[in-house]
């Protein structure tokens, strides 16, 4: 973080410069002086400043436009413009060109005074609301994560601990359970969210083009790389480079992906030079990474580079009371898009998607939905409108709280989906391990409908 108190003097005049040192000193700021342009950017280079009081006139250069490449390197300095001549047009330029503001020769102390003052009470209230910015900004991604239960609110809480920092993370879930999603908002929640955030899928691709789109090749480094490619762990810059199913990469590539994470530096394909990278890993799995190691399928020293921080995507069955949530969110993403105008679900309907084992996790729960807005004719989804493979992957709750009703009702559902895949009675009753005589009982006492 910058001193408040760094400022920087760029003035060709010794009498002039001095004067200013002495007085800035004397009101307690750590000043550095410059007498020409080349000068002042090699200070700007090596040290931050949050002042810098340049004149208009310099040996190798002038002012402004010293100002304006000042604010290239840093553009969070405030710098004032000194100038011999106060006129509209020349406090115009310096304003167009990015100038906080200027001071006329001579310099009053009490004039110079005033400015920084103003300037220093101008900067907390900037530095405060960026950081309200910041804050609100993290809080809003968090609207991503669709639901309220307990097992997603300890995710959230694990998340907003650890999104402050740039430290690698290890997301482990079953398939379909959004681990991208909860990565895309551990990034954009972050301290780096203006950067990139680029994914890699690492079990899609041969091994040769999986380690150029990761680590960058050199002309000529194998068939078909006709030029330089940077890679993405060098092209994300300060940001994140999401691995989904890290568990899945060959063992040659987790050794340099390996070198990348422990020394920040990468060797591309056909390269003689390692280059310097910044970026942040994200990486997710759906494999035991310990089982993986066991078995020698899985860096011990990857694995537990990776395992610092390892946050666990609960799969949906562990989040049921959030389901009502996310279908009204599924709802509204298909109808929009779709241009439908389904408003729900009925209560039917949900007492089913409750009721599923979903396989498949949120994914599978946001196709099946995509399919009932398709389906809907009313205007909320049905049973009908669902999947037809959902209706055997989960029973209908039973809107009641009496045993008895609720054994018959799933006695009625049961044998009704059994008689759907098997006519043949003889078969079903085997299946349902009853006598013949009690399946046909059963249908008359259960009023099933065939």
């Amino acid at each position: 973080m910058k001193s408040t108190r760094q400022v920087l003097i760029v003035e060709d005049e010794p009498v002039i410069r001095n004067t200013l040192r002495e007085f800035l000193t004397s009101e307690g700021f750590l000043v550095s002086e410059a007498a020409t342009v080349a000068d002042a950017l090699t200070q700007v280079r090596q040290r931050d400043f949050v002042v810098a009081i340049c004149d208009v006139r310099l040996p190798d250069g002038d002012g402004i436009g010293l100002l304006k490449r000042l604010l290239q390197m840093d553009p969070d300095l405030f710098v004032l413009i000194i100038t011999a001549y106060a006129t509209v047009e020349n406090a115009v330029e310096a304003f167009k060109a990015g100038a906080y503001d200027y001071l006329v020769k001579p310099v009053l102390f009490d004039d110079l005074h005033h400015k920084l003052q103003r300037l220093f009470r101008y900067r907390e209230l900037f530095v405060e609301n960026q950081s309200l910015r910041r804050e609100l900004s993290r809080q809003d991604r968090f609207d991503e994560l669709v639901g309220s239960s307990k097992s997603l609110e300890e995710v959230q809480a694990t998340i907003r601990k650890i999104a402050a920092t740039h430290s690698n993370v290890l997301l482990e879930g079953e398939s379909g359970t959004g681990k991208e999603l909860f990565a895309r908002v551990i990034h954009r929640a972050g301290p780096k969210s203006h950067e990139k955030l680029l994914a890699v899928h690492c079990a899609t691709q041969p091994v040769e083009l999986l380690e150029a789109q990761l680590f960058g090749q050199c002309k000529g480094a194998f068939p078909g790389a006709q030029s330089d490619q940077p890679g993405i762990l060098l092209h994300a810059g300060e940001g994140t480079v999401f691995l989904d199913e890290v568990g899945q990469l060959p063992l040659a590539t987790q050794s340099k992906l390996l070198r990348a994470m422990e020394f920040q530096e990468i060797m591309p394909l056909g390269g003689t030079e390692p280059v310097r990278v910044a970026s942040r890993i994200i990486a997710s799995t759906t494999r035991d990474l310990m089982r993986e190691v066991a078995e020698g399928r899985f860096q011990e020293d990857l694995f537990y580079r990776l395992n610092g921080v390892k946050i666990r995507i609960p799969p949906l069955r562990e989040r049921l009371d959030d389901i009502p949530e996310l279908v009204e969110f599924f709802i509204g993403k298909h109808t929009a898009a779709l241009g439908k105008r389904v408003t729900g679900a009925t209560s039917e309907t949900m007492r089913l998607l409750m009721s599923a084992r979903w396989k498949g996790n949120v994914r599978q729960l946001d196709n099946a939905i995509e399919r009932a807005v398709i389906m809907c004719e009313e205007a909320q989804i049905e049973p009908k409108d669902l999947p037809p493979d959902l209706l055997g992957v989960g029973q209908i709750l039973p809107d009641t709280d009496d045993l008895r009703s609720a054994l018959r009702h799933y006695e009625r559902m049961h044998i009704s989906r059994v008689l759907r895949q098997w006519p043949d009675k003889r078969e079903a009753a085997k299946r349902l391990r009853l006598g013949l005589s009690s399946l046909y009982r059963k249908i008359e006492e259960l009023g099933l409908d065939l």
